[in-house]
């Protein structure tokens, strides 16, 4: 039997520490989804498997289970690498409507490296509400801006799907409509929102489009030559 290599054992090493974060991690979801009641959710994600990131979970309001994939969010997480920064309070809706005010925060190990995250979603559609008829009734109610939806859910292609389809370009031209350069503006766009770091996107990206695989992977191939990889090519896992 052959001896491990030093890359080998550098990354068990790596991949046991990991392991130990997330696992001393997992009270810390149940205690914060605990302290703030039925309007949290907590969410431990383990970015080694995109696909099935959700390795905890306390609380529900996006509906997240244990094995379930990661959101747009995460996937835009993904995409930064190791450039990731903590995105702090910012206010979301899901799909049918709930407003969120969620906060994502990296995972590093001790080399740096981002593995995971942190996901703290509050449903503050009440709390929206409330402040929408306090202020119609002190005369000072305005139109507040809308925010944006994110794309949650267990399947991962699912998730993938709402995020092509809410793309402006896509949701207000067919691809035939769509010139060279808006259509490496789609591909270039889709890869920096991390689409690109699931394994076997590429392909369903180009089925939800209509085009061939060969054509998705050439899209994808140019749009990076002019801004650099943000993912691997494959759609392999990160």
């Amino acid at each position: 039997m052959s001896e491990p290599t030093p890359d080998a054992e550098r990354n068990a090493e790596r991949d046991a520490e990991r392991d130990a974060v997330l696992a001393a991690l997992r009270p810390v979801v149940d205690g914060i989804a605990a302290t703030f009641g039925p309007v949290c959710e907590v969410v431990l994600h383990d970015y080694r498997r995109p696909e099935r990131s959700v390795v905890a979970v306390a609380g529900s309001v996006t509906g997240r289970t244990v094995g379930g994939a990661m959101s747009e969010i995460g996937m835009r997480v993904l995409a930064r690498g190791d450039e990731a920064r903590d995105e702090l309070n910012y206010v979301t809706r899901t799909g049918d409507g709930i407003l969120l005010k969620s906060s994502t925060m990296v995972l590093r190990d001790s080399t740096g490296a981002v593995f995971g995250a942190l996901c703290v979603n509050l449903d503050v559609t009440a709390v929206d509400r409330a402040q929408a008829l306090l202020g119609a009734l002190a005369g000072a109610a305005g139109t507040p801006a809308d925010p944006p939806a994110t794309a949650f859910g267990d399947d991962i292609d699912a998730v993938v799907d709402a995020i092509v389809d809410a793309h402006p370009l896509r949701r207000d031209s067919s691809w035939a409509a769509l010139d060279r350069a808006r259509r490496l503006e789609l591909f270039r766009d889709l890869d920096g929102r991390g689409v690109f770091a699931v394994r076997r996107s590429v392909e369903q990206v180009a089925a939800r489009l209509g085009i061939s695989r060969a054509s998705a992977y050439s899209y994808l191939s140019q749009a990076r030559a002019a801004t650099g990889p943000a993912a691997d090519p494959a759609g392999g896992d990160a």
